[in-house]
C-alpha cells in the first residue's frame, strides 16, 4: 500500500489494548471511569461477536450471571448485567424468571450493548505489529483500517506505554480432520459455525458429531430434536471415555478462584503442565442439565417401541478422515478401550473439537528479542499477567485467556475475567483503583507460601509444623 502511516498524536498513551473479546471488553469498561487511564482498543472485526455459530436457543453458560463484564470486581459499575437489563426495562421480568445461569443470546446481547455504549472501541482496525522504542520508551503499535470487504483502507500508529493482548482463541481442527475441512459438496463444519450452516447439516442424510465436550453435547441435542423420530441416523463421538459431566461442586469450583490462580502460578512448570492435562474435568466436561436433556430427549422416543437410532460412543478416536465423491465422507474410527478399528460413512460432520489459544508469534514477532520463554518455549507470564521482558523494556504487555499454562484452568473461565483485569488496571496504574480480596475459597491448595491471610482478630491458635527429614 502506497498511503504512508497515519501517526496519532505523539504523547504516547497509558494503554491499548489488541482484541475486543469478552477478556479486553470486561477491561475496557473497568478501565473507563478512571478518566487519568488513557486507553484505546482495537479489534479487525467489524463489531462484537461471541461465538455466534453456538448461540443455540436454550443453550445457557456456565457461570452465574454475576460472572459479567464487572461485578465480580466492582458491583457498581454502570456496565454491569443488571445495569445491561435496566436500560432495557427487564429488571422485573428478570426477577421473577429466577435465572442464574443466563443464555448465550442473552449474555451476548449484553456484551454488544457494553460494545456500542462504551467509547475508546475502535471496530474494523486489524494491529499489524507491535515492537520496542527504546529511545523514546514505548512500544509502537502499527495498525490498518479495514474496509467492509476486509480489505486495508489506511495505516496507522499509535505509541503507548503498555499493551494488552486480548486476540482469543480460534477453532481447533485436530490434523487427521483436516482433509475434511476441503471436502467439496459435503457440509463440514466446525461447531464454531454451527448455526450458519445448520440447514445443510439437517438435510443430510446422516450426521456425525465429533467431540465429547459442551459444545459436541449442544449440537448433538439440537440436531436430536430437529431428525424425525425413528429416522434420527446421528452419530456422537469424542475422545473422553464418557460423556463426563463438568465437576460443578461448590468447593470443586474453587478452582476457578483467584486464590487457586495465584497457588497455581506458584507451582514448578512441570506440575502445571501435568495438572492442566489431569483436570479436563473441570473445563471440558458437559453441564449436567445438557446431559440431562439429552436422556430425556432419547427416553421421549422409546415411547411408543424402539430405540432412537443415535449412536453415541465415548472412546473414539479419528484415525483418519477422507471423502468419497462429492456427497460423503469416511472416518477411520479407533475405539481407545478395546483397541478396534472400524469405518463410519457420514452425509456431514460438525468438528466439535474445540478452540486453543490464537498464537502471539505473529503480533509480536519485533518483542521476540526481548521475550523469556519456559522450557517450552512457550512465554513466560508474571503473577500479574504481564509477559516476561527483558529490564530494558520499561514498559509492560499484559495478555488475558492467553495464560493457560502458567495460570491454570481459570485462564478461560468468564467467572475470572473481573479480577483478571481488575488485577491488570492495578498494576498498570501502580494504585489500587479495584481492591481486591486477599481470600476467595475455603480451599487452601498448599501447605506453604500462599496460605489464606486471615485478619489477625480470628487468626486460628493451630498452625502447621514442618515435619522433620523432609517427611
Amino acid at each position: 500500500m502506497s498511503n504512508p502511516p497515519r501517526h496519532e498524536p505523539a504523547s504516547p498513551r497509558d494503554l491499548v489494548g489488541i482484541g475486543i473479546g469478552p477478556c479486553n471488553l470486561s477491561l475496557a469498561a473497568l478501565a473507563h471511569p478512571l478518566a487519568e487511564l488513557d486507553a484505546v482498543f482495537y479489534e479487525q472485526r467489524p463489531g462484537f461477536d461471541w461465538h455466534p455459530g453456538l448461540l443455540i436457543e436454550g443453550a445457557t453458560i456456565q457461570v452465574p450471571f454475576l460472572a459479567d463484564l464487572v461485578t465480580l470486581a466492582d458491583p457498581t459499575s454502570p456496565w454491569s448485567f443488571l445495569s445491561f437489563l435496566r436500560s432495557r426495562e427487564r429488571l422485573f421480568p428478570f426477577y421473577f424468571a429466577e435465572r442464574f445461569h443466563i443464555q448465550r443470546a442473552e449474555y451476548d446481547a449484553y456484551c454488544r450493548w457494553v460494545a456500542q455504549n462504551l467509547p475508546g472501541l475502535h471496530f474494523r482496525h486489524q494491529v499489524d505489529s507491535v515492537r520496542w522504542n527504546p529511545e523514546r520508551d514505548v512500544f509502537e503499535v502499527d495498525f490498518a483500517q479495514v474496509g467492509a470487504e476486509g480489505e486495508a483502507e489506511a495505516l496507522g500508529r499509535t505509541y503507548t506505554r503498555n499493551i494488552v493482548l486480548g486476540v482469543g482463541t480460534a477453532p481447533h481442527v485436530p490434523d487427521p480432520l483436516k482433509p475434511l475441512v476441503d471436502a467439496p459438496g459435503v457440509p463440514v463444519v466446525h461447531a464454531a459455525d454451527y448455526l450458519d450452516h445448520r440447514a445443510a447439516v439437517l438435510a443430510a442424510e446422516h450426521v456425525t458429531v465429533v467431540g465429547s465436550g459442551q459444545s459436541g453435547a449442544e449440537v448433538f441435542l439440537d440436531l436430536l430434536r430437529h431428525r424425525p423420530a425413528g429416522r434420527e441416523q446421528l452419530h456422537w463421538i469424542g475422545r473422553s471415555e464418557a460423556f463426563a459431566p463438568m465437576e460443578y461442586s461448590k468447593l470443586g469450583l474453587e478452582h476457578f478462584t483467584p486464590d487457586y490462580t495465584r497457588y497455581f502460578h506458584a507451582l514448578a512448570e512441570p506440575v502445571r503442565d501435568r495438572l492442566i492435562a489431569a483436570q479436563w474435568q473441570l473445563h471440558k466436561g458437559i453441564d449436567a442439565g445438557t446431559l440431562a436433556a439429552i436422556h430425556d430427549e432419547l427416553y421421549r422416543r422409546t415411547l411408543h417401541g424402539g430405540w432412537p437410532d443415535a449412536v453415541l460412543t465415548p472412546g473414539v478416536r479419528v484415525r483418519t478422515a477422507g471423502r468419497i465423491a462429492t456427497t460423503q465422507v469416511e472416518l477411520h474410527l479407533e475405539h481407545l478401550q478395546q483397541g478396534t478399528r472400524t469405518r463410519l460413512t457420514t452425509g456431514a460432520v460438525v468438528l466439535a473439537t474445540g478452540y486453543r489459544e490464537r498464537p502471539l508469534d505473529r503480533i509480536l514477532a519485533g518483542l521476540d528479542p526481548y521475550m523469556r520463554r519456559d522450557s517450552s518455549e512457550r512465554p513466560r507470564i508474571d503473577e500479574e499477567f504481564r509477559l516476561v521482558l527483558d529490564p530494558s523494556v520499561t514498559g509492560s504487555v499484559y495478555v488475558q485467556n492467553a495464560e493457560l499454562h502458567t495460570h491454570g484452568v481459570g485462564a478461560p473461565d468468564l467467572g475470572l475475567a473481573a479480577w483478571r483485569s481488575a488485577t491488570i488496571i492495578n498494576s498498570l496504574t501502580g494504585k489500587n483503583p479495584y481492591p481486591l480480596a486477599e481470600r476467595t475459597a475455603f480451599t487452601t491448595f498448599g501447605l506453604q507460601d500462599g496460605l489464606p491471610r486471615v485478619p489477625q482478630a480470628r487468626q486460628a491458635v493451630l498452625q502447621l509444623t514442618p515435619l522433620a527429614d523432609g517427611r
